[in-house]
């Protein structure tokens, strides 16, 4: 099912969006009781789903990125596919949902999307064994690793290039009926103003989901909503004030976001 977050009337919920854009009415929202991290019932209390504002479908203790997971986009940077998975942090502060703007950090000049498989975790967990990593994922989501590509090179430390406000759109919703096969081979799409520019498959990264979670958890305990990005495809490229960017992934949906000129 797809598990949103969502705020109307400045009220925030949880609920499971029903439906699909042709029908008649369009999609709906089904308020959920309690939260998706346990047991939960439906209320029954449908909205329309154009009547809500979409927000982060969680909001993470903590956001893992997975740098150089695809091979030709760790060659496209000139880099080498590491030995072990280069792991990085997202602070919370970077996390907005679909719709939400892009602010142009000022410290840089060359800001890069990066579109990404997003593995949302479900339950408390640390050192998982490979063959309970499918217990403790709830679903999955669009991502987009923003980076502002110059502080990365000139900085060598990725937590200013990485972890700027605004750097981690996330949505439009966790989709939970997803198993680890079919997450295995994924179409995952980036288009800016409408062209496409990058294009590629889950099945092309260098270690699964599976190798992440187990490296992850040998060394951190995660929790129900923290999140771990897996890695971009090749076809990185610039952001400018202006664009919309919007990442495309197979069974999951479009996250959408608009750059603008930080204030």
């Amino acid at each position: 099912m797809r598990i949103a977050r969502f705020s109307i009337d400045g009220n925030v919920a949880f609920g499971v969006v029903e439906g699909e854009p042709s029908d008649q009415g369009g999609p709906v929202v089904d308020i959920i009781k309690g939260h998706p991290f346990a047991e939960f019932e439906r209320s029954g209390q449908k909205i329309p789903l154009s009547k809500v504002r979409l927000l982060p479908p969680v909001l993470p203790n903590k956001v893992i990125g997975i740098g150089r997971n695809y091979a030709e986009h760790a060659a496209e940077l000139g880099n080498e596919v590491p030995d072990v998975p280069v792991v990085f942090f997202k602070p919370s502060t970077s996390v907005i949902g679909p719709g939400d703007p892009i602010a142009y950090p000022s410290f840089s000049s060359e800001v890069h999307h990066e579109a990404e498989l997003a593995v949302v975790i479900g339950r408390m967990c640390r050192e998982v064994p490979r063959e309970r990593v499918a217990d403790v994922i709830l679903g999955y989501t669009c991502g987009n690793d923003i980076t502002a590509r110059d502080a990365q090179r000139r900085e060598k430390q990725w937590a200013r290039a990485k972890g700027f406000d605004a750097s981690c759109p996330l949505g439009p919703w966790v989709e939970t009926d997803i198993d680890l096969e079919r997450a295995a081979d994924l179409g995952v799409m980036c288009t800016v103003n409408g062209e496409q520019r990058q294009l590629g498959r889950t099945s092309e990264m260098v270690r699964s989901i599976e190798d992440l979670i187990v490296h992850i958890t040998e060394a951190m305990t995660l929790l129900p909503g923290d999140v771990v990005l897996t890695g971009t495809p090749a076809g990185v490229g610039p952001l400018t004030v202006g664009d919309e960017v919007a990442v495309t992934i197979e069974g999951i949906g479009t996250l959408t976001n608009k750059v603008i000129k930080r204030g």
